[in-house]
């Protein structure tokens, strides 16, 4: 099964990037044969930059997003 992922918001401020990549982790768990694609345009890009401050009461999407792509998740941004 492949699964494309298209995050448009900031990484903080907003849930969307969060659950998304939530969802993303879940589907890999879940389905032995699932390909997970992201797919990071506009203010999303910001959430692939390494070493960023995590606002207090935020999870680090740096850490999810790296764990997506060790599990095989393929990232493009634009």
């Amino acid at each position: 099964m492949r699964i494309l992922l298209i995050i448009n918001d900031a990484p903080y401020g907003s849930e969307k990037p969060y659950n998304a990549m939530r969802l993303g982790m879940a589907l890999q768990r879940g389905q032995t044969d699932a390909e997970v694609s992201i797919f990071l345009m506009a203010d999303a890009v910001t959430c692939a930059l390494p070493n960023q401050s995590t606002p207090q009461g935020y999870y680090n999407l740096e850490r999810m997003l790296k764990a997506l792509i060790t599990r095989g998740a393929q990232v493009k941004a634009c």
